[in-house]
């Protein structure tokens, strides 16, 4: 098992090299320069010269690009263009917001999502599992930004319930956490309705059936556990949704996070900001699917044996 971790853990290391890479050549090859934003427009050609030959922008690409992912590797995401302050400092800031967002949201999907989709594979073609499903429908369907508008002018604005934006106070994460939570809700609970209505119709389940054991045991103690694996997939690719989903709750609900962070650095041509965000975003990504792989061994004795 400690093999296997550490060769993912290993892995990341050209996951790492590639998605920078990339993200790297976007902005390098996006229109506007970073000095003139930085200096203004009275700025003069010496001056913008200086400006880049300090920061190393008028090296080569692949020059550049070297020295900043052997940087990343040594735990230096080099300073903003902005403020030159430490990129890592600002980014770690950041970060405990963003995963108390994510938290929240998770929070939010698990708790409706299993329930929603046992009963309505359960309850199969009832006004209950029409119900749950169209819930799930229109909760996939809701771009994020659209439902955090309608929280905000319902909760908010209308009945003054929670806070539009900030995180001030302790109940300032439950708007953005629904907003970012239901698309992660119906997708979930579309795949949980699915795996278990493939497996209480398996042999084994019938068999339980027939010696004796209640439907609902037979539910609770044996179908609910195989049906997980395509719902752990489900939700690995899902918390990365989360990351990406977050920038735009972030950008709505005003929340000070890692993909407000990534959006105001990619307004003022902050190059370095935008590299930092997205390593950690990166890493993150990489870490969850790690955690889900594990999980299968946990949920799947035969998983477990192949590991040994």
């Amino acid at each position: 098992m400690w093999k296997y971790v550490i060769k993912r853990l290993i892995a990341l290391i050209p996951v790492v090299a590639g998605c920078t890479f990339i993200v790297y050549m976007i902005m390098y090859l996006s229109p506007g320069d970073p000095a003139s934003l930085a200096l203004g427009q009275d700025a003069t050609p010496e001056a913008i010269w200086e400006w880049r030959e300090i920061y190393g922008l008028n090296d080569p690409v692949l020059v550049q690009y070297a020295r900043y992912i052997v940087g990343v590797f040594m735990g230096d995401f080099g300073n903003s263009f902005n403020n030159n302050v430490p990129i890592v400092n600002e980014v770690m800031t950041r970060f405990p917001n963003t995963l108390q967002l994510s938290m929240a949201a998770l929070a939010v999907s698990l708790l409706i999502a299993f329930p929603l989709g046992i009963i309505s594979a359960v309850k199969q073609n009832t006004w209950i599992d029409g119900l749950s499903m169209f819930i799930a429908l229109l909760g996939i369907s809701m771009p994020v930004f659209w439902l955090g508008l309608l929280l905000i002018l319902f909760f908010s604005l209308e009945l003054g319930w929670l806070p539009s934006s900030g995180a001030s106070q302790w109940n300032s994460v439950i708007l953005p956490g629904i907003a970012l939570g239901t698309g992660m809700m119906a997708a979930m609970a579309r795949t949980t309705r699915s795996s278990m209505l493939e497996v209480i119709r398996q042999d084994y389940v019938r068999t339980a059936l027939s010696k004796g054991l209640s439907y609902n045991k037979v539910i609770t103690k044996h179908a609910i556990r195989n049906a997980l694996i395509p719902t752990l997939t489900i939700f690995g690719i899902q918390m990365g949704n989360l990351l990406t989903g977050s920038v735009i709750t972030e950008t709505v609900f005003a929340w000070p996070g890692i993909g407000r962070l990534m959006i105001g650095g990619i307004a003022a041509r902050d190059y370095p900001m935008v590299l930092g965000c997205m390593v950690m975003f990166v890493i993150c990504f990489a870490l969850i699917n790690l955690l889900v792989d594990l999980a299968y061994a946990f949920v799947d004795p035969r998983i477990r044996a192949q590991y040994r």
